[in-house]
């Protein structure tokens, strides 16, 4: 995978995110400084902070300075500010229109609101990056069914086999239950308890 589908298939694996919740980032929820991301609004509509990893700190950077020049066309041509949640856009109507509100991995080009009827910028379709991981994973000869999702559940089960405790993946991850990650306790392929088999000796 090459650019921004890479760096979407890098963020949602190295930060443990849903699709929509990588697509729904917003320039203000990068901190570059602290090293996390801040998801708005997931699944249950709660707010979580996740890791941000190291080696995307520069790329994710240089991808969001070009879209600068995008966020700058959109002002010059007076185009509406991006959507924001119900209550804010009624509270603050220009708010959409500010930096920090732009969508982290925009659409390239504006296009109607279905439900508002406003021609605006949109953030990327989900459809765009799944189709990109399934050509990436064919040509990978990948024989198993690869979904986006299934780099999400790649994060944890690494986290689990390289010894970080449930609870810590769990907050990542959102769940509101801990028995829901629990689930990658199965899925887990390494020896958790780091027992050698006397065969390996």
């Amino acid at each position: 995978m090459k650019e921004t589908n890479q760096l979407m298939a890098k963020t949602i694996y190295g930060c443990g995110l849903r699709l929509k919740e990588c697509l729904k980032l917003r320039i203000k929820d990068v901190d570059f400084n602290r090293n996390r991301l801040t998801i708005r609004a997931g699944k249950g509509d709660k707010d979580r902070i996740t890791i941000l990893p190291e080696s995307i700190k520069s790329p994710l950077d240089t991808h969001i300075r070009l879209l600068w020049a995008l966020y700058l066309k959109d002002r010059k041509m007076n185009a509406p500010g991006v959507e924001l949640p119900y209550a804010l856009e009624r509270k603050y109507p220009k708010a959409g229109q500010e930096w920090p509100w732009q969508w982290v991995f925009p659409a390239r080009s504006l296009s109607v609101d279905p439900r508002s009827k406003i021609v605006r910028r949109h953030h990327l379709h989900p459809s765009n990056l799944q189709k990109h991981l399934k050509r990436a994973a064919r040509r990978a000869r990948i024989h198993k069914r690869i979904t986006v999702h299934t780099l999400r559940h790649s994060f944890a089960t690494h986290l689990l086999e390289d010894g970080y405790d449930i609870r810590t993946i769990q907050e990542l991850l959102g769940h509101s239950s801990v028995k829901t990650t629990m689930v990658y306790t199965h899925v887990a392929t390494k020896n958790l308890m780091g027992v050698k088999s006397p065969l390996d000796q």
